[in-house]
């Protein structure tokens, strides 16, 4: 570092200033304030305090408690529509298998019964004109 004529000796450099790192200068100064507020602060400053931490932490959870609520809403909701498809699907399927099934029969029934009609009207006749 060059000299300079405006450097005055008496003011230290930052390296000389600074000589640990920034968190554990942030945790001091976070000691030395908790320390004050606990040998100044009044009952009703900490019940201040105690209120406004609690809003913000609430604020805070209440984001991630909707997100995770809603998350696990629409899984348990899917699973749930899931089963549900799958139960239909099987009840409207043994539902169509017996309707048919009931028309097949009816059918089949008819048509006997024509037949049968047909042969025992054909058998009459040709009894008759015997």
């Amino acid at each position: 570092m060059s000299q300079d004529s405006a450097f005055d000796a008496s003011i230290p450099v930052l390296t000389e200033v600074v000589t640990e790192p920034a968190a554990p200068a942030q945790e001091a100064a976070g000691e030395q304030l908790e320390r004050r507020a606990t040998e100044r602060w009044t009952g009703e400053e900490w019940s201040v305090l105690e209120r406004r931490v609690t809003e913000r932490v609430l604020q805070q959870l209440q984001g991630r408690v909707d997100f995770v609520l809603e998350q696990r809403v629409r899984d348990a909701m899917a699973d749930a529509m899931q089963r549900t498809l799958e139960v239909f699907t099987a009840d409207l399927r043994a539902g169509l298998h017996e309707a048919l099934g009931d028309i097949v029969r009816q059918a089949f029934a008819k048509e006997l019964e024509y037949l049968q009609t047909r042969v025992v009207g054909s058998a009459d006749r040709a009894f008759n004109s015997l």
